[in-house]
């Protein structure tokens, strides 16, 4: 009698390695399905990691400690500090930050901001491919840019001179969210990659040039970036359901090339001269 037990089934040397191939994917998608990812029913209910948003005091001393404005040559350049003090007195930027809370001071004010960015986030988002976006906090910043190096640019010919000065921008401008992506294969929102995110502002930096209007139906005042800007974000994440994958490099490089990417294509504000015609010929010379 022999000793050894009899095999029912022997494969072949390609069936064998088709075999361990497909074991060794099955066991990849449990790793990711069950470490990894998120296939929750109720896809608002991701979880917030508040270790995201943990660096608020650190981001406030960095806001302190840049917020000395670059060097320049007061001899040859033209003084824009009254503009800097229009600026920061609470006279400009604050009354647009006054106005995203509905004039509300406090923790209700701040409730206001946050949803009306939540609301603002959602309308924009990709659906098939991102989840509900919860924004769990917003910081609307103290400061106010900072302008200087004002200079008188020549143009050639019929085009008016233009007006041209730098502009540096520091503040603790941040926002904590949190959403997730959505993986539609097999099946639509088969799983999902729950990501918590804070971004916060490090520095912008640009020059920026001021067209007189011209004669026109509706005359304006054009505004424009330089496409050379320079903006820096600070980007904390977390990626993952039960095992957490921090601070992805990828993921900051992409959030800040979208950042740069809308700047660049809203670089050109047109400001209409009050009183000078309608609203329909306003609305045509913006366009």
């Amino acid at each position: 009698m022999s000793s050894s037990f009899p095999l029912f089934f022997q494969p072949t040397f390609t069936q064998g390695l088709v075999i361990g191939q497909l074991s060794i994917l099955v066991l990849l998608g449990m790793v990711l399905k069950y470490l990894f990812l998120e296939s929750s029913q109720y896809p608002y209910q991701t979880a917030y990691h508040q270790q995201v948003d943990n660096d608020a005091f650190l981001r406030q001393r960095a806001f302190h400690a840049r917020k000395n404005l670059p060097e320049h040559d007061a001899d040859t350049r033209e003084s824009t500090e009254w503009f800097n003090t229009l600026l920061k007195q609470r006279q400009v930027v604050d009354i647009y930050r006054s106005k995203l809370r509905d004039d509300i001071p406090g923790i209700e004010g701040d409730e206001i901001a946050r949803k009306r960015i939540e609301t603002y986030a959602n309308s924009i988002r990709p659906a098939g491919f991102v989840d509900h976006i919860t924004i769990h906090s917003v910081n609307l910043g103290l400061s106010a840019p900072s302008l200087f190096n004002a200079r008188i640019r020549q143009g050639q010919q019929d085009p008016p001179a233009e007006i041209e000065f730098d502009a540096a921008y520091t503040d603790t401008i941040s926002l904590s969210l949190s959403t997730s992506y959505l993986f539609n294969y097999p099946t639509a929102s088969f799983a999902r990659l729950p990501i918590s995110l804070t971004i916060s502002l490090s520095q912008f930096k640009s020059s920026i040039s001021v067209r007189p209007p011209t004669p026109s139906v509706a005359p304006v005042l054009t505004l424009t970036i330089s496409p050379n800007f320079v903006l820096d974000l600070t980007t904390t994440s977390l990626m993952g359901s039960r095992a957490k994958l921090a601070n992805v490099p990828k993921l900051h490089e992409l959030i800040q090339h979208q950042v740069r990417r809308v700047l660049a294509a809203r670089a050109t504000l047109k400001v209409p001269l009050p009183g000078l015609s309608s609203l329909s010929d306003t609305t045509k010379e913006v366009k």
